[in-house]
């Protein structure tokens, strides 16, 4: 454990030295917010809820879940490109867990974006674009580990693609259709409240709104006491249930690598 938590603060050493990726991100992100921000005023004009929803709960939701959708993608494009040009094998001979050394990476590089990047866009968010505070402090609390095992939840799927390209020379497909099912399926584009109850209901037996809008919903209030529990019970239950398929699937993966040497 000590190797991939030395592994997850050099990442974090690197990111602090290189800040211009940053930088663009975070004038990228702004740009977005506003975008989302003059968007919602727009259809709020010439009323006062939607879907029981008033502007401030609305803007605050859709900001809250921006910032939080950054997080919940992950190193399996890393992973596929380790595959595709044969550098896996090399890092499967050294002693460490390659799966658990690109999450530690992944999670050095998200502990530096949180610091340098989301905690000042939220200062922002708050101060000029009316977002609100956490309903209490025990929401404020459930929030962070929620948001924290929604983004374990992701990045432990996004390990797919890299898994993926085992068997498929190309993922970019795949890449395409991710982006597509998170923005969508997370409730990081709207609320999964607003959608049709049949979408709903599809949406409650996968694990897509346990990243984004579960932890969102119980920043706003829409998730209280023992539904809010019951809620991160499902993500906890999820994270484990993903985890031990990504770890199947990658020991039949490892079996397709031969190295050659001796």
């Amino acid at each position: 454990m000590r190797k991939y938590w030395e592994m997850m603060k050099s990442q974090i050493k690197v990111d602090m030295a290189y800040p211009l990726w940053y930088w663009a991100s975070s004038v990228a992100t702004v740009v977005q917010m506003l975008i989302i921000f003059a968007f919602w005023n727009a259809v709020y004009e010439n009323r006062t809820t939607i879907s029981d929803m008033s502007l401030e709960a609305m803007v605050t939701y859709t900001m809250i879940a921006v910032l939080l959708n950054d997080f919940v993608a992950g190193v399996g494009t890393q992973l596929a490109s380790q595959v595709r040009d044969g550098s896996v094998s090399i890092e499967l001979m050294r002693p460490y867990n390659l799966l658990d050394k690109l999450v530690a990476l992944d999670l050095g590089f998200k502990i530096s974006a949180v610091t340098r990047q989301t905690i000042p866009l939220l200062v922002i968010a708050y101060l000029f674009l009316g977002v609100s505070l956490p309903v209490s402090w025990e929401a404020a609390l459930l929030f962070v580990l929620s948001a924290i095992l929604g983004i374990f939840i992701g990045t432990q799927l996004d390990l797919i693609l890299g898994i993926a390209a085992f068997w498929l020379d190309y993922i970019w497909g795949l890449r395409m259709l991710r982006g597509a099912i998170l923005l969508f399926f997370t409730g990081a584009l709207v609320p999964i409240t607003m959608f049709p109850e049949w979408l709903r209901i599809l949406s409650a037996y996968l694990p897509f709104q346990s990243m984004v809008f579960i932890p969102v919903s119980i920043y706003t209030g829409q998730l209280t006491g023992m539904a809010a529990l019951q809620a991160m019970i499902i993500q906890v239950l999820w994270l484990a249930g993903i985890y031990a398929g990504i770890r199947l699937l990658w020991s039949y993966a490892i079996r397709r690598v031969t190295i050659f040497g001796g």
